[in-house]
C-alpha cells in the first residue's frame, strides 16, 4: 500500500515537473518573441522623454501606459538580466516603425536622444550666425544681451574679438543645448583645424600667426564667388603682401563701416579711414571679417603660384586676374565700367 502511494506521488510530482517544465518552456519562448516583434504604435514616429532622474520603472510605466509594451514584465526582466535597468539616459528621444524591445532599450541605454542641426554658412559674420542660432527653436539662448567683448570672456576665446573665431559646419546637438556650449565646441572646431593645418603650411608664408592666417582667410572667403578661385585669390593677397602692397579689398571696408554700410561702397567710403580700410592702411586688418571655412583656410596656407597681383569681378561670381595695373585697368573697363 505504501509503495503504491509513493507510485502515485512520484507520478503526481514527474507529472507536476513536466507540466511546469512546459510552462517554463511556453513563458521562455514568449518572452524571447516579445524582445524579437518589432513594438506596435498607432501613429509613428513615436517619441519618448524621459526627465532627470527618472529610473527605470518610470520607463516601463510609460511604455506600459501608452501601450507600446504589454508585457512589462518581460522588459524588466530583460533589463535585469543584462543590467540595464540604472544605465538608462534622460533625454527626447525618438523610434521609427520596426523597432524591438531590445533595440528601444538599447537606444535609451546609449543616449541616442533626438539629435537637431544647425549649419554656421561660410562668409558670415558673427553677428549674423548668432542671430540665426538664436532663431533656433531647439537653442537655449544665454548670450542673447551680452555684447561682444562679454561673450568673448564668457566662451573663454583665445582672441578678444569673436569674428571669424567659429568653424563653418553642420552641427547636431540635443534639445536643451545652450548657445555657449554650442558656441564653444564650433570655436574648439576651428581651432583645431586652423592648428593641425598651420602646421603643414607652406614656407615663406608673409603670415606670422595662426590667427593671421584666419584674418587673411576670411578675406578670401568673402571674396571669393567660385570656389575653385580660393587659391587664386589667396595667391593675390599672399603676393601683395611679400610686396609691401596694400590689400584694397572692398569686403574690409564694408566690415569697418558697420551699421553704415547700406548696400552701396562709394568712393568716399574707399577713403575714409577706419582699422578694417585696406585702401587706406597696410598688411592685414585687425581681425577677422567673417567665418571662414575649411577651404578658405587651406587656400591661404597653400595659396596658387603666379604673378597676378589684381582681379576684378566679371559679374557672373568669377574674375578676372592680371599681373601688372595696365591689365587690370583694361579688365575693369571691360568689366566693371561697361556696366
Amino acid at each position: 500500500m505504501i509503495k503504491r502511494f509513493y507510485k502515485i506521488a512520484a507520478a503526481i510530482f514527474a507529472g507536476l515537473m513536466l507540466l511546469l517544465c512546459i510552462g517554463i518552456y511556453v513563458v521562455y519562448q514568449d518572452y524571447l518573441l516579445f524582445l524579437s516583434t518589432p513594438i506596435t504604435a498607432e501613429k509613428w514616429p513615436v517619441r519618448i522623454t524621459i526627465k532627470p532622474g527618472s529610473n527605470f520603472s518610470h520607463l516601463v510605466n510609460d511604455l506600459h501606459d501608452r501601450q507600446l509594451v504589454e508585457r512589462s514584465k518581460y522588459l524588466s526582466w530583460y533589463a535585469r538580466s543584462e543590467n540595464l535597468g540604472h544605465r538608462i539616459k534622460a533625454g527626447n528621444y525618438e523610434f521609427s516603425k520596426g523597432i524591438t524591445p531590445v533595440q528601444l532599450l538599447e537606444k535609451i541605454v546609449n543616449g541616442e536622444v533626438i539629435q537637431y542641426s544647425f549649419t554656421i554658412v561660410e562668409g558670415w559674420t558673427f553677428r549674423q550666425m548668432l542671430s540665426a542660432l538664436h532663431r533656433h527653436k531647439n537653442i537655449d539662448k544665454k548670450l542673447a544681451d551680452l555684447g561682444d567683448g562679454e561673450i568673448t570672456q564668457t566662451l573663454s576665446l583665445p582672441n578678444k574679438h569673436p569674428e571669424g573665431q567659429f568653424l563653418p559646419d553642420t552641427y547636431l546637438f540635443p534639445e536643451g543645448t545652450t548657445d555657449i556650449q554650442f558656441l564653444s565646441r564650433a570655436s574648439r572646431a576651428i581651432y583645431r583645424y586652423l592648428d593641425a593645418e598651420w602646421e603643414k603650411r607652406d614656407e615663406n608664408l608673409p603670415l606670422k600667426t595662426p590667427y593671421e592666417a584666419l584674418i587673411l582667410a576670411s578675406i578670401v572667403e568673402k571674396e571669393t564667388g567660385v570656389a575653385s578661385e580660393r587659391p587664386a585669390i589667396a595667391g593675390v593677397f599672399t603676393r601683395r603682401l611679400r610686396k609691401g602692397m596694400r590689400l584694397q579689398t572692398d569686403p574690409t571696408v564694408i566690415y569697418g563701416m558697420g551699421t553704415q554700410f547700406d548696400g552701396n561702397i562709394r568712393r568716399r567710403d574707399l577713403k575714409k579711414d577706419t582699422p578694417y580700410n585696406t585702401y587706406t592702411r597696410y598688411g592685414l586688418p585687425p581681425t577677422p571679417i567673417a567665418l571662414p571655412g575649411k577651404a578658405a583656410i587651406n587656400a591661404v596656407l597653400h595659396p596658387a603660384d603666379g604673378n597676378s597681383l589684381y582681379f576684378v569681378a566679371k559679374g557672373d561670381g568669377s574674375h578676372q586676374f592680371s599681373a601688372t595695373l595696365e591689365e587690370h585697368n583694361r579688365a575693369v573697363r571691360r568689366y566693371q565700367l561697361r556696366k
